[in-house]
């Protein structure tokens, strides 16, 4: 039976953030496993995970190999367990942020994200929001975990650059969790 995600609307932040800190992750950064090959998986730059050129249709699945990514100090992605590491393709970043949602204003503002995988995470200082690429190509992104990151899809982006406008901070950005992220090259 498919895991059914928690309604952001529904939750305060301090909910969203307690559901974060309570997801519990493998240690895939301890393990060191001697056996590598190629894993014939890919993640698709609108999120869609591929094995041997089909789709994964089961959620669970993806959630499942989500929970053992890694990413390498060559910048490459693994999927690990403690016998074997297999090599996946990313032609984006492996994670989507699909949904924002904001508590606050100013200073005082929480912004949660909740990821194509169901993860829910907390914009702030150990999750930066980068806003890279140009004004006609914005590329913005969450810091998930482990130099991993999700690029903030287009709804998202706007309900980000709407509150940004709104505030009319110098330089335009927004405050998350205590951090200040400027929208600059937006």
């Amino acid at each position: 039976m498919p895991e059914t995600l928690p309604d952001l609307s529904r939750l305060s932040l301090e909910e969203i953030a307690q559901l974060s800190a309570e997801h519990k992750l493998p240690p895939v950064e301890q393990w060191s496993p001697a056996k590598s090959g190629e894993s014939e998986m890919r993640i698709a730059r609108d999120g869609t995970w591929y094995h041997q050129g089909s789709p994964i249709r089961r959620e669970n699945m993806v959630r499942l190999f989500s929970s053992i990514l890694r990413r390498e100090a060559d910048g490459c992605y693994v999927l690990v367990t403690p016998a074997e590491k297999l090599f996946i393709e990313v032609e984006d970043t492996p994670f989507i942020a699909v949904e924002v949602k904001s508590e606050s204003q100013g200073r005082e503002r929480r912004l949660a994200f909740r990821l194509n995988t169901g993860d829910l995470v907390v914009a702030g200082a150990e999750h930066p929001l980068t806003f890279g690429g140009t004004t006609d190509a914005p590329h913005p992104t969450l810091l998930v975990r482990g130099g991993m990151e999700a690029r903030v899809e287009r709804t998202a982006f706007y309900a980000l650059a709407d509150w940004a406008i709104e505030e009319a901070h110098e330089p335009m950005g927004l405050w998350s969790d205590g951090s200040f992220f400027a929208m600059a090259g937006t």
